[in-house]
């Protein structure tokens, strides 16, 4: 379905060890840019002693917004494969964050390219992969006497409503998965004393 998209159901961890090195992976499902901001400066207060704290991240059903950084790492060697690990379990809406403590020894760029990867891919195997819908918002605004043909829309279609006001003029808001979306909203013209509204 084209409203289908695959993430990550919780936070989980993940960890890989090579020469000393540490490479701990924190997977986080996330919404917008500002709950990334809100984990990656947790993160880092966290693990403030670690020396690097890369991440990679994808938002919307074809990656409309994504990024990576190496966070000081040669170019390529940490960002890139933890993205490439969002990209191969067909992921969207995660944050990876993968926070290395340096052993000492250096791993060279094929041995960081393998630790980034692989500690991203315990992170999300230790996670539980779900499917969810692409949904949007309305509200609808109507006269009391139309309570019964509102409520009925709702009922029939399974629609989960919030912010109720039921006094003289009504209204209340409500999500429907996307690929429904014309359906509800053409119902919702029918009701001549009802104006329904994209939010």
């Amino acid at each position: 379905m084209d409203d289908v998209f695959r993430t990550i159901q919780n936070k989980s961890e993940g960890l890989y060890k090579d020469k000393g090195s540490k490479f701990i992976a924190l997977a986080f499902p996330i919404e917008t840019e500002q709950s990334i901001k809100q984990c990656l400066a947790d993160t880092r207060k966290a693990y403030h002693d670690a020396r690097h704290h890369c991440y990679a991240y994808a938002i919307g059903k074809d990656h409309d917004h994504y990024r990576i950084n190496d966070d000081g790492e040669p170019s390529g060697t940490a960002g890139k494969p933890i993205y490439g690990q969002i990209q191969s379990y067909n992921l969207t809406n995660i944050l990876i964050i993968v926070v290395r403590y340096f052993g000492g020894t250096k791993l060279g760029v094929r041995g960081l390219i393998n630790a980034y990867k692989a500690a991203a891919k315990d992170a999300i195997d230790n996670n539980i992969i779900i499917e969810k819908h692409i949904t949007k918002r309305y509200r609808v605004d109507f006269e009391y006497a139309e309570m019964n043909n509102v409520m009925r829309i709702l009922k029939d279609m399974e629609l989960p409503q919030e912010n109720h006001n039921f006094s003289e003029t009504c209204s209340l808001e409500f999500s429907v998965r996307q690929s429904l979306a014309q359906v509800v909203f053409d119902a919702f013209t029918s009701i001549e004393k009802a104006k329904i509204t994209p939010i």
